[in-house]
């Protein structure tokens, strides 16, 4: 019996309520997410949950291990630090995308299949231009474009991949997969964009800087370690 919810739907769903509140309240709220988040935590265990049937394949949205629930503490410890840091901001935009964001890198952290890890690599994406954005300058609203396009291709290598992987193997669920052939080498470099490896690094110190000082926070601590 399942007793606990899916980590990344707390924030990620939980974030859709923010614009809604104010003043103290939508500050406790906004607290009270990760400390929702790690507690849910606490109460997982080894296995695999929340599968949902779409066409003839499992979506696993679920997969808890020892080496996912590391990371699951680690992402919603920091989700706490960086929104004590951020509470001072009076911008919906920015809270939204941040806690869309720490969603979706624990979506991508528990995630058991290719198909469910790429919803949500493409919401840290799409969330991320907002955190960039939503600085709201000429300089960020440029940076932002190029992120778009530069994760977008990054996000088309990967889900060719994903789908040739998946007529050669006839399953999106993770095993080994090596880099023997073309689909291999589109995942690894939808992978290895994000996690800023040479030489397809230079996005980061183009869009960082122009980003908000929330955006830096969430997008340093959890850009790279997702990926």
């Amino acid at each position: 019996m399942i007793t606990t919810l899916p980590p990344a739907a707390i924030f990620i769903i939980g974030a859709l309520f923010i614009p809604l509140l104010r003043g103290k309240l939508k500050s406790v709220y906004m607290l009270l997410l990760p400390v929702l988040g790690f507690v849910n935590l606490l109460n997982m265990t080894k296995g695999k949950y929340w599968i949902i049937k779409f066409l003839d394949y499992n979506l696993i949205f679920g997969r808890v291990d020892n080496l996912s629930m590391v990371f699951g503490y680690i992402f919603v410890i920091v989700t706490f630090i960086g929104i004590i840091y951020a509470l001072h901001v009076k911008d919906d935009v920015q809270h939204v995308a941040a806690f869309s964001y720490a969603g979706g890198a624990l979506g991508v952290t528990f995630a058991g299949d290719l198909f469910s890890l790429y919803i949500f690599w493409e919401i840290l994406a799409i969330a991320s231009v907002f955190l960039v954005w939503a600085r709201r300058t000429e300089a960020s609203l440029s940076a932002g474009f190029r992120y778009l396009l530069v994760h977008v291709f990054g996000g088309l290598c990967l889900l060719a991949g994903i789908i040739l992987y998946v007529q050669n193997t006839g399953t999106p669920e993770f095993g080994y997969i090596g880099l023997s052939n073309v689909a291999s080498w589109l995942i690894f470099i939808g992978f290895c964009l994000n996690a800023v490896v040479f030489p397809l690094h230079p996005w980061l110190p183009d869009a960082y800087p122009e980003a908000t000082v929330t955006g830096a926070v969430f997008m340093s601590a959890l850009t790279t370690k997702s990926a």
